[in-house]
């Protein structure tokens, strides 16, 4: 119902807009409120509610806790996309976890096997300013979609790799390019290392709910598993495939354009969701709602 008293309310708006003319501005609103809409009903639509067992991709399974959706593509693709993100064909979805304003989405790159050495001589600052150089280029197509462009802030948590579990997490500080009181965001990216390629696990949360909502991550984490065959400890360096890279790319380098929108998501998402009410549905968490399927 809600869902279309809003359409209704949309429909009427963009009437009454259009029979008084609209500026570009307006237009471009319009068009953003009506894609993302749209996007919303169908991510509903598709989503998928836990506990169960979801495949992500070929390599790996998640086993999906009570009580977390998960949404798959293409319909997560056309959610993120409405957030104002390019095309990403690594992206297995979206998992929106339980009474959160933050939502999860897992990617697997194929790769190859990443050597993990250099993890032990890398600089945190070097590794930062490669991160600001990649949103600076992302900006580029978010001024081209009308949207606000972003920038980072900082370190909210170090790189730090796990050579025992192959795991590494880090996560920066957003806010909206050239504010100084504007909203900030943040997210915590998790990665694990595989056979053929890497897995990650990317929270998008509103910087103040950060420390609460990375269990959920770690929860996510833990019951993600590479398929037989397909570990860290199954690689064969006479017949596998060795990464162009090392691990430090994960973080910049090579990854850092696709990693640079992921950075600025959390911020934008807030802001995005206030401006198409979605705040009916509470933010992330109501969107959390609007994708649970009703019980039957």
């Amino acid at each position: 119902m809600k869902t279309a008293l809003f359409a209704r309310t949309c429909a009427a708006v963009l009437a009454g807009t259009l029979a008084f003319g609209t500026s570009p501005a307006q237009a471009a609103r319009i068009d953003q409120e009506a894609e993302m809409n749209t996007a919303l009903a169908a991510a509903r639509a598709a989503s998928q509610s836990g506990p169960s067992e979801i495949a992500l991709g070929s390599q790996a399974k998640l086993k999906l806790p009570q009580g977390y959706s998960f949404i798959p593509q293409p319909q997560a693709g056309q959610l993120l996309k409405a957030m104002g993100n390019g095309e990403d064909p690594t992206r297995l979805g979206i998992i929106i976890p339980p009474d959160s304003d933050s939502f999860v989405v897992p990617r697997y790159i194929d790769a190859g096997y990443i050597k993990d050495d250099e993890a032990a001589e890398w600089k945190a600052d070097e590794l930062l300013s490669g991160l600001k150089e990649g949103t600076e280029e992302n900006n580029k197509e978010r001024q081209a979609r009308g949207l606000t462009e972003m920038e980072i802030v900082g370190w909210n948590q170090k790189p730090s790799y796990d050579k025992g579990a192959h795991r590494l997490v880090w996560s920066i500080e957003t806010k909206d390019k050239g504010t100084a009181n504007g909203e900030h965001g943040a997210n915590y990216n998790t990665y694990v290392l595989g056979r053929e390629g890497y897995l990650s696990m990317n929270l998008v949360s509103g910087f103040d709910a950060l420390a609460a909502n990375k269990p959920f991550a770690q929860t996510l984490l833990a019951q993600t598993s590479f398929n037989p065959g397909k570990t860290y400890a199954d690689f064969n360096s006479s017949t596998d495939k060795v990464a162009e890279y090392g691990i430090a790319a994960l973080v910049t380098g090579v990854a850092v354009k696709k990693l640079g929108l992921f950075a600025v998501m959390a911020a934008f998402f807030a802001k995005f969701a206030k401006l198409i009410a979605i705040a009916a549905f509470g933010l992330v968490a109501g969107a959390r709602k609007f994708f649970k399927r009703s019980e039957t």
